[in-house]
């Protein structure tokens, strides 16, 4: 198993990734893991996503790890429109990697990043399936908690918002997630394979959320509803243990 540390640019962005390549010469299914929106400023010493992105490159998936624009060391501000083009970017890699099975091409989001991959899977057919964690059917608690200004603050104290001019237009931003909402795209992922996982003590994104989603997809789609798991689910044994067997069972 080789890991390396990629560069992607989007928007003339460079946003920072690492690539986790299985040994072997055949040609293997791509992952990529799509973090979610920050809450806490960045954590150098949390290496999460990199123990997730082994687990799964161990279990045979070439896989691809990222930070998006305005997260870790990536280069921008907290866009959710702009993670779309970030995603874009990141498959636009996958696929153009010789080791790449072009037919097996999976993404794998949670909470923000589950959001932005189904937007982005209804819109690239070069997606053949899709795996979401805690995804929220929509983003009307984010701006039911605090006014679109507070949020664009609290994402500045917290380091995902770093130029003091942006966002240009606040309204705009905010439409942004209007335009990112999976609940009205989730129906274009079929006849690709969808995986919804939830956790049944979310205590940030209710499991109705999922229920919903699931009503409005098309098949083929699956529902896991994890015991006692909270909004973290790349924390959850449980969970992590569904999503890697679905995903094996498809690629």
């Amino acid at each position: 198993m080789e890991a390396k540390e990629i560069r992607l640019q989007a928007d003339g962005l460079e946003l920072i990734g690492e690539l986790h390549l299985p040994s072997g010469d055949r040609l293997l299914p791509a992952l990529c893991i799509c973090h979610g929106i920050p809450a806490t400023p960045p954590d150098a010493s949390d290496r999460g996503y990199t123990l997730l992105a082994e687990r799964f490159c161990r279990a045979g998936f070439i896989t691809l790890i990222f930070n998006f624009r305005g997260t870790g060391t990536s280069e921008g501000d907290l866009d959710i429109v702009g993670w779309s083009r970030d995603l874009r970017a990141a498959l636009d890699f996958l696929y153009d990697l010789k080791e790449v099975d072009k037919t097996s091409l999976c993404l794998l989001g949670f909470s923000g990043g589950a959001a932005v991959s189904i937007y982005v899977a209804a819109h690239d057919p070069r997606v053949s399936s899709v795996a979401t964690c805690a995804c929220p059917a929509d983003f009307r608690s984010l701006f039911q908690r605090e006014t679109p200004m507070g949020t664009v603050q609290r994402f500045r104290e917290i380091g995902a918002i770093r130029n003091k001019h942006f966002p240009p237009s606040i309204e705009e931003w905010e439409r942004g997630f209007e335009t990112i909402t999976p609940i009205n795209w989730i129906d274009r992922i079929s006849p690709r394979h969808l995986l919804l996982v939830h956790g049944d003590a979310d205590e940030l994104i209710p499991p109705e959320h999922a229920h919903r989603l699931y009503q409005k997809a098309n098949e083929p789609k699956e529902l896991r509803v994890i015991p006692g798991a909270r909004h973290k689910m790349r924390l959850e044994e449980a969970a992590m243990t569904v999503v890697l067997d679905w995903l094996k069972a498809r690629c």
